[in-house]
């Protein structure tokens, strides 16, 4: 880092005065240099200043440069100076192991200054470049961070402004996309609390399992207009091929997919809409599955759209009240709904009704 106007601080470590009275004279001109007359000061001075590059004799008493360079590893604060080993031409066998301890360079001395001042530098040069690069990765994967949330943002509109579209195909007015999201947030969340479910709601996602319901009634979109609009009941051909609504709609979603095993969304979405109609006793669609067969997603799911349809208009029937709408609920436990699911859904029915 810049120091003194901009001058790179040096710190001579050195328990010789004529080798740092030397030393100080040979890079005064380029550096700001702090001449240190032992290990122990030198910890002294990092305290309150962090210089560029440590030049470190490795031949001191009390503490020798080895010793003074693993306890500057060891540490956070100090671990990224460069240290330059001084050694004496006697103790040149020893240059292995200080570089192992990480040290960047070994000079010799009597040292000269010219090879000195070009060490320096190189390994000044080096280290800028290193801060250079990090910077520059760690402005990558902030760039990389917001293209995904980008990413995600744009494909999660999307994937809104096309459920909202087949919503509206049966001239739905309700907001069902974004109604059946909010109470089946409210849903998760206490089934995620309760401990009888935690075997199977320890991992939830719970923004990542509403973003995914959006796509639950996708395939709605393949739904002949007569049928989706029809103002009174449907006939028993008709109400068949409502039914294919689900098959479809998995399809739909496994096209999407492309193998990607994170691709949590996806499997998510194909949970609520294959298994969203059917029912606790096995007489739902498609699949005529019973009980616990019916993977938890889609039974808390079931909840939230029925709230959902009884609560809203539709082209077939008027809008219930929120107190109907419990009682209904609660009188299709055990038949339509997982009853400890309805047990939980009357502990938060008020949070419901707010949304209305």
């Amino acid at each position: 880092m810049a120091q003194d106007n901009k001058r790179q601080l040096i710190m001579l470590v050195d328990d010789s005065r004529t080798n740092l009275l030397t030393g100080k004279t040979a890079l005064s001109e380029d550096y700001t240099v702090m001449t240190i007359p032992s290990g122990a000061k030198m910890f002294e001075a990092l305290e309150w200043r962090k210089p560029d590059l440590i030049l470190l004799d490795v031949d001191m008493p009390e503490m020798n440069g080895f010793e003074a360079i693993k306890i500057l590893k060891s540490r956070q604060e100090t671990e990224d100076i460069p240290v330059i080993f001084l050694t004496a031409l006697t103790e040149a066998d020893n240059e292995l192991e200080g570089l192992q301890l990480g040290a960047v360079d070994y000079v010799t001395k009597p040292f000269s200054r010219s090879l000195l001042k070009q060490r320096i530098t190189l390994h000044l040069m080096l280290k800028d470049q290193k801060l250079k690069l990090q910077e520059f990765n760690d402005n990558l994967q902030d760039m990389v961070k917001e293209k995904t949330k980008t990413i995600v943002k744009l494909k999660n509109k999307i994937i809104t402004a096309m459920a909202e579209m087949v919503e509206g195909r049966d001239g739905i007015t309700g907001n069902h996309i974004e109604n059946t999201q909010y109470y089946l947030k409210i849903m998760l969340t206490a089934v995620k609390a309760d401990a009888r479910f935690a075997a199977d709601a320890l991992d939830w996602d719970i923004e990542a399992l509403t973003q995914s319901s959006q796509l639950h009634d996708v395939g709605k979109i393949s739904i002949r207009d007569t049928i989706l609009k029809k103002p009174g009941k449907l006939t028993d051909e008709e109400f068949l091929e409502m039914k294919e609504h689900v098959s479809i709609g998995v399809g739909f979603i496994e096209k999407m997919d492309d193998g990607d095993e994170d691709n949590y969304f996806l499997m998510y979405a194909k949970i609520f809409a294959a298994y969203h109609h059917e029912k606790w006793d096995g007489s739902g669609y498609p699949q005529g599955l019973a009980g616990e067969n019916i993977p938890l997603l889609g039974r808390v799911m079931a909840i939230a759209d029925v709230y959902d349809a009884l609560t809203s208009v539709r082209p077939y029937k008027k809008r219930f009240s929120h107190e109907d709408a419990v009682k209904i609920i609660v009188e299709g436990q055990g038949s339509h709904f997982d009853p400890r699911l309805v047990e939980l859904f009357t502990r938060v029915a008020d949070s419901f009704k707010d949304n209305l």
